[in-house]
């Protein structure tokens, strides 16, 4: 799996307002890229990579909208690798790897669980200015 992003050949870029809409549209998106490069629907990474992306999307518009009224998906990808990060304008910066406890923790619980079990890496790049940050997937195809 291609660890540099930057060299992966396929990415697009998707800006949305933060509202509850923003997540079915990032995810038909998706669907519409990873057509477009090749990268089959029924590929057994992609469901599991779509309910991740919206996990993200659906965390970014019910937590960040107060501060940042637009969320961005990247999209991109390589032969071996499929990468897609979130951004908001809000800047906390939430734990990925931290125990999960409690009934509240369900959304990055699931996209953590959903990315480790498919052998990926997920991390969160703050903002230059501290004001915003993304959260990368990366995972295996």
């Amino acid at each position: 799996m291609s660890t540099r992003l930057e060299a992966l050949p396929h990415r697009h870029v998707l800006t949305l307002p933060s509202e509850p809409a923003a997540v079915r549209v990032a995810r038909q998106t998706a669907e519409r890229a990873l057509i477009e490069w090749g990268i089959g629907l029924r590929h057994p990474t992609v469901d599991p990579a779509l309910l991740i992306l919206s996990e993200l999307v659906t965390n970014s518009v019910r937590h960040a909208a107060v501060l940042s009224p637009q969320v961005t998906v990247i999209y991109a990808a390589g032969a071996d690798c499929l990468a897609f990060a979130v951004h908001d304008r809000h800047p906390y910066q939430p734990s990925l790897y931290a125990p999960i406890t409690g009934t509240g923790a369900g959304g990055l619980g699931t996209v953590m669980e959903l990315t480790l079990g498919l052998g990926g890496t997920a991390v969160v790049r703050a903002d230059a200015d501290g004001k915003g940050k993304s959260i990368w997937i990366t995972l295996p195809l």
